[in-house]
């Protein structure tokens, strides 16, 4: 598994990892609209996917990841003594076999593509070759930027519906896509269902495997490792309500364009009474609502609107955020002898670099530029009013009325992104794992007839109640379920 990243940074513009994995017409990823309205998955219908499954023809080739290696350490030990100092040669972790390193993960960090490997980058492609040029340009001398990536755990996952053994599943209680291990049968659908290619394939196990949200922190209320030990404090937790009963509906949407705004409509406000009077019917706890008003993720998301989903077009309706990076934007100002903090310096900017904005909104809105315009509008203008501030200055109503909003909420939305602190990053409510047991605790189909006799549970009179808890009862209980 060491060619397997569940999480790692792209340098962009640039292909990526796997190599060009947002070339959908290769890989076959995510969902397509059909002509009746409804969506399927790009690889195919089911028909086709049985037809294909002992070779799956969509699969990546290992040297759009990279071929996994090790190095002959042993030959630094054992060789025998000569004139020459003896060399550890890099061998093929697969074959085993010498082999020569030409291309990693991170073979092209800091590049920002590079001039040999900028044009074969997918986005770049779909633009026009006269934006394609510009783009090249633009970036080559000042642009750069890094894109953290993992599993997105959607809330219309493809690998989920594209895996014939159901080894794929998205729990209900959190939405964290996992893999059963015990299910898999190493068919690979998933592999190349999943649009982002976070789904990879174990070649000694012979199963998937992916990012698993660290849900045994999570569960306990304790943030995800990545979000724990990030040095740049970019990282947030929170969860979001949803109306899940409208999600096919919002990912059939025609207009692509639209499907950013249909994901948000499924975002329900937390502090909505009929909201909360919804979700504590369904069984939602009460501290399981209160962090949703709290979330962090929901307020950059829905309520402010400066964080986008990675490409909405696939229809898988991911629920991994980005805020588009800013930095390139003021730094172009401050070079070329412009205030890069004033709020009209930045608009004006923001309006006159229309080719990045173009790139960016190939990534977070389905080549929406509007969208990407407002967010950076919103973050230019909150640099601005709270420049004024930090400096003594009298504040400016006029910067957060110009992007439609007050000055309470960009001092929020400031203090969020600038000095959040622990709680305010991470707010994460703990599993209610005593509840677990009453998954057991069923009614039985004959209760209740003729004597009024109670027959239990499924698994009999003491389905549900709690038994004292020592490593026999465990075994047993265990046996019990899956026998």
């Amino acid at each position: 598994m060491e060619y397997a990243w569940f999480n790692n940074v792209e340098t962009r513009p640039g292909q990526g990892y796997p190599r060009r994995y947002e070339d959908q017409e290769k890989a076959k990823g995510g969902w397509v609209r059909t002509r009746s309205g409804r969506i399927r998955l790009k690889g195919g219908s089911k028909a086709r996917r049985l037809l294909s499954i002992f070779s799956n023809p969509r699969m990546l080739n290992i040297k759009d990841y990279y071929e996994p290696w090790t190095y002959e350490y042993d030959n630094l030990i054992s060789a025998p003594l000569g004139q020459q100092t003896p060399v550890a040669r890099p061998k093929s972790l697969l074959t085993g076999k010498p082999m020569k390193i030409e291309w990693s993960a991170n073979w092209d960090d800091d590049l920002g593509g590079g001039p040999e490997n900028i044009e074969k980058d997918p986005i770049l492609q779909k633009l026009s070759e006269d934006v394609t040029t510009k783009v090249k340009l633009a970036f080559e001398e000042t642009f750069m930027f890094y894109l953290p990536r993992i599993c997105e755990h959607c809330l219309n996952p493809a690998c989920v519906a594209a895996c014939p053994s159901g080894a794929m599943y998205k729990r209900a209680e959190d939405g964290i896509v996992l893999v059963d291990q015990q299910q898999c049968r190493g068919w690979r659908m998933c592999v190349s269902a999943c649009p982002y290619k976070k789904v990879y394939f174990n070649h000694k196990t012979g199963k998937a495997e992916k990012c698993t949200m660290c849900y045994p922190r999570l569960e306990i209320g304790m943030p995800t490792v990545c979000s724990e030990t990030c040095v740049g404090r970019l990282r947030y937790l929170g969860l979001f309500l949803y109306d899940a009963d409208k999600v096919l509906a919002a990912a059939s949407i025609e207009d692509e364009k639209a499907l950013y705004e249909a994901q948000l409509d499924l975002l329900l406000d937390p502090n909505d009474p009929e909201v909360l009077a919804a979700a504590r019917a369904e069984g939602i706890p009460e501290d399981w609502l209160l962090a949703a008003q709290n979330s962090p993720v929901y307020k950059l998301a829905k309520v402010y609107k400066i964080a986008l989903p990675l490409h909405p077009e696939y229809r898988t309706m991911p629920m991994v955020w980005y805020v588009p990076p800013l930095s390139p934007i003021v730094d172009v100002l401050t070079e070329t002898g412009h205030d890069g903090e004033e709020a009209g310096n930045l608009f004006g900017a923001i309006n006159a670099l229309r080719v990045p904005l173009a790139y960016l909104a190939e990534l977070f809105s389905a080549g929406d530029i509007e969208v990407v315009e407002g967010t950076l509008r919103k973050l230019s203008a909150m640099r601005s009013y709270m420049r004024d501030i930090n400096l003594g200055r009298e504040p400016r109503p006029e910067i957060p009325e110009a992007v439609g909003m007050t000055q309470e909420s960009i001092y929020e939305m400031y203090r969020l992104l600038a000095i959040a602190k622990y709680e305010d990053r991470y707010v994460i409510p703990a599993a209610h794992s005593e509840q677990a047991r009453e998954l057991e605790n069923m009614g039985c189909s004959l209760d209740g007839v003729d004597t009024g006799e109670k027959f239990g549970g499924p698994f009999g009179q003491a389905s549900g109640n709690p038994v004292p808890v020592t490593i026999e009862n465990f075994h047993i209980m265990r046996d019990r379920q899956t026998k």
